[in-house]
């Protein structure tokens, strides 16, 4: 078992032995198919250029912007593992960039006849507090949820409605924007010749994967996305574990406020991180994980953030209106639901089986 888990090895199979039923074929497949869609209409597309000590090409465009969706993918998928949900990502990267914004700020100070600008607190300072804001808000759903009982969607709504109105009172409504330029290497800055962003999502991935492989913990999250009961019965700390998902979903929407605010220099309290979630339960559902829990793919989570970003790098090269975006996605996520529904599969094997009778 590896933790691609529930799904790259769930117990009882031979994945590796079976290429064509390996969860992440499929992810992959719909991930060619789109850059060769891209390719096709822009020759260039798949081309990569050296400047200035980084890599440039759309490859690395779509790297850099999906990469704090797959940070957000990752806490997702660990929240729907075990049976639950969490609608409220988009509000807490809101509020994690709405904090780190007003404390790292900017201002402009001229010192011996030279400007620079000064952070209104140390950097190291505003990212512990956005990060600690947004792990509280992760604490918050998972007591909700863990401890008081409450279903999964009604408690993240809760903070999804209260969350963003934070984000605005933060804010005041405005956009802040970030002068402190140090700040801006969490979202824009390179290291080997790749964008930073990227390594923060491959390093958030790797902990959480020597977690669930090098560990217990991707068998007792199993479990209990399995049957709760079962496992609460057997002794697992279920309700330990679920509030523990919660904890690191709300932390990794955190780093993304960081990473989006990084890089677009400042913070939107009404647009950070809007309709998010959408994207991030997209995300997991692409990359083969089940929405009733058990089943999980941290690989495949990434993929599917990587799938979402170039089915929209796909809309805008193919010349469609940026407003069907949203409508794709929609269109998308039904079919995916569909795909996954138990009873909708028997009744496509039942039309199958009449079409294909005597």
């Amino acid at each position: 078992m590896s933790a691609d888990l529930g799904a790259d090895k769930a117990p009882g199979t031979r994945a590796s032995a079976k290429p064509a039923r390996h969860p992440l074929l499929w992810p992959l497949l719909t991930l060619a198919l789109l850059l060769a869609v891209n390719a096709a209409f822009n020759p260039g597309f798949l081309q990569l250029q050296w400047r200035d000590g980084h890599l440039y090409g759309s490859l690395i465009d779509i790297l850099n912007r999906a990469a704090p969706l797959a940070v957000v993918a990752l806490g997702m998928t660990l929240v729907i593992a075990t049976r639950g949900i969490d609608i409220s990502v988009g509000a807490v990267v809101a509020m994690s960039a709405a904090v780190a914004a007003l404390m790292v700020g900017g201002e402009l100070v001229i010192r011996d006849g030279v400007q620079s600008h000064v952070s209104r607190f140390p950097m190291p300072l505003a990212l512990a507090a956005a990060l600690a804001v947004a792990t509280l808000c992760g604490l918050w759903n998972g007591l909700l949820v863990a401890r008081v009982g409450m279903q999964p969607i009604i408690a993240t709504l809760i903070l999804m409605v209260a969350g963003r109105g934070i984000a605005q009172l933060l804010t005041g409504g405005q956009i802040i924007t970030i002068y402190y330029a140090p700040y801006f290497y969490l979202g824009s800055g390179h290291l080997l010749g790749l964008p930073f962003a990227v390594f923060v999502a491959g390093a958030v991935w790797l902990l959480l994967h020597l977690a669930m492989t090098r560990s217990a913990l991707g068998l007792f999250v199993q479990a209990i996305g399995i049957n709760p009961a079962a496992a609460r019965v057997a002794g697992l700390p279920q309700r330990a574990i679920t509030l523990w998902a919660y904890v690191f979903c709300g932390f990794a929407a955190g780093v993304a406020g960081l990473l989006i605010s990084a890089n677009v220099k400042s913070a939107d309290g009404n647009n950070a991180g809007l309709l998010m979630e959408l994207d991030a339960i997209l995300a997991v559902t692409l990359g083969g994980s089940l929405l009733s829990g058990g089943r999980f793919s941290l690989a495949g989570s990434v993929l599917g953030a990587l799938i979402i970003q170039t089915l929209t790098a796909t809309i805008y090269a193919i010349g469609v209106p940026p407003e069907v975006n949203m409508v794709v996605k929609a269109a998308v996520v039904f079919v995916v639901m569909l795909l996954q529904s138990a009873e909708f599969r028997a009744w496509l094997g039942r039309v199958a089986v009449r079409r294909g009778g005597p």
